[in-house]
């Protein structure tokens, strides 16, 4: 099992290493969700969100976006699999990845990998949930 501690990693990189290690059969817990950060100028990444968002189709239909910061972590990660929808493989390491927000009680204690830290422009996950 491998837990990952997001704060400060970024968004992209974090949910690439996740994807291939789950694809790998390993069971991945991912931490702090609400301290990862998106690169990017924010006011992009507010109106690339906000229109997505809104792009909801009927009650049936339609990608229905959650704001919850541990849900806008995970859809990344599955951006990253392949054939989640059709069933196989990257359905299978789809179910193996949790996400949380903050650090539950029984990953307090657990050695943590920590992701490398960027200096750029970015807005945090939470920041990007709030709006």
């Amino acid at each position: 099992m491998i837990t990952i501690n997001g704060k400060d990693a970024v968004l992209g990189r974090l949910a690439q290493f996740a994807a291939k290690e789950a694809l790998k059969g390993e069971e991945i817990s991912i931490v702090n969700c609400e301290e990862i950060m998106i690169t990017g100028s924010r006011k992009d990444i507010l109106e690339k969100f906000w229109e997505s968002r809104q792009r909801t189709g009927s009650s049936q239909m339609g990608p229905q976006i959650s704001r919850l910061p541990e849900r806008i972590v995970k859809r990344a990660i599955r951006g990253m699999l392949p054939e989640v929808r059709k069933g196989g493989r990257g359905k299978e390491a789809f179910q193996r990845i949790k996400c949380y927000v903050g650090i539950p009680k029984n990953f307090e204690n657990s050695k943590m990998i920590e992701m490398p830290e960027q200096k750029h422009k970015f807005i945090k996950v939470k920041e990007l949930a709030k709006r």
